[in-house]
């Protein structure tokens, strides 16, 4: 397989909300050599059952071997790999309460987010969008000399 085929997917999974599972599907990830960049799990609301969020790189022959794999671990009830998803991701970023707080709240407001915790010494902003926009934030960011950024991973429902 050639690294040009390799495409940016999400998988959305729904499984059964018991111990164990987690370790089955990325235990079923790691064995065939498939690599997870980002991974999101939480209980569905009014259920047993949880939602899982997975993104990986792979062709289209990748996908429909992990989707069919995926099918066969026994808490697996549904797998979306879908291309009309819509997608969030959140990122938290802490900077020295020195810098220019109006340009910071100014650019976390470009990118869904605000200031969510200033201290003596820091300040605290959330942005939450579309991957490719957390991954531009992060690199305008950067003239503001953050401290610290904590990236969460991607959410998807099908549209």
């Amino acid at each position: 397989m050639t690294t040009t085929n390799k495409e940016r997917r999400v998988i959305s999974v729904i499984v059964m909300n018991e111990s164990s599972v987690l370790a089955r599907v990325t235990s079923m990830f790691a064995a065939r050599g498939y690599n997870i960049e980002s991974l999101t799990v939480a209980p569905i609301p009014d259920s047993d059952m949880s939602h899982m969020t997975i993104e990986t790189r792979g062709n289209a022959k990748v996908m429909e071997q992990i989707t069919k794999q995926l099918h066969k671990l026994i808490p697996v009830y549904k797998v979306i790999e879908h291309e009309e998803m819509v997608e969030k991701e959140m990122a938290l970023a802490k900077f020295p309460i020195g810098e220019n707080l109006s340009s910071i709240a100014a650019l976390a407001a470009a990118y869904n987010g605000g200031i969510v915790n200033v201290g003596k010494e820091m300040v605290v902003v959330q942005v939450a969008d579309e991957p490719k926009r957390v991954k531009h934030f992060i690199e305008a960011a950067q003239r503001y000399n953050p401290c610290e950024i904590v990236r969460g991973g991607v959410v998807a429902i099908e549209r």
